[in-house]
């Protein structure tokens, strides 16, 4: 009791609940989806994929040399002939890895892609080509494809890089045959 003889009572204390708005849910939305757009817009750039035309035109030289070298075995010496069919047969695998690389790049699955074509022509054959012929289109190969695996990276630069390899080796070291008997 108190003194004066009135007795205490307990007011009723409204509770302190936060006051939730249509303006303040309306504006919680808004940063929300502000949010939303800016970490969407700051995550991964979206890459391009790599173009394939450099691809196409090694690979046509690819089949070029094969079919060149190919061609210059008929005329030359059984083993001067057995190193031609070898950079043909080389030249060949090139081929195949590009294709295999430009049907990569292209979103072309093994199981959705053709084998490859090869076109004939109807022209009357002429004279097989020089060993010097074949010589100057793998010098002109091997500086295209080295120029092109400088300005590729990744897998597409070592591919290049192998095939100017493989270009100059056969080139300087595989076609400089002195036709003596062993």
């Amino acid at each position: 009791m108190l003194a004066s003889g009135a007795q205490w009572q307990d007011v009723a204390v409204p509770p302190t609940v936060p006051v939730v708005t249509r303006r303040r849910v309306l504006a919680g939305g808004a940063a929300l989806a502000a949010l939303g757009i800016t970490a969407t817009a700051c995550g991964s750039r979206q890459e391009r994929p790599p173009a394939v035309d450099p691809l196409k035109a090694q690979l046509a030289l690819a089949r070029h040399d094969s079919e060149l070298a190919t061609a210059a075995a008929t005329a030359e010496s059984p083993r001067v002939a057995a190193a031609l069919k070898q950079v043909a047969s080389e030249r060949e695998q090139h081929a195949t890895a590009l294709s295999a690389e430009i049907d990569r790049v292209a979103g072309i699955t093994s199981s959705t892609s053709s084998s490859t074509t090869t076109t004939t022509t109807s022209a009357p054959p002429g004279p097989p080509p020089a060993l010097s012929d074949v010589v100057g289109s793998l010098r002109a190969s091997a500086a295209s494809a080295s120029q092109l695996a400088m300005s590729e990276s990744g897998y597409r630069a070592g591919l290049m890089g192998s095939i100017a390899a493989a270009c100059t080796a056969a080139y300087t070291v595989g076609l400089v045959l002195k036709d003596t008997a062993p």
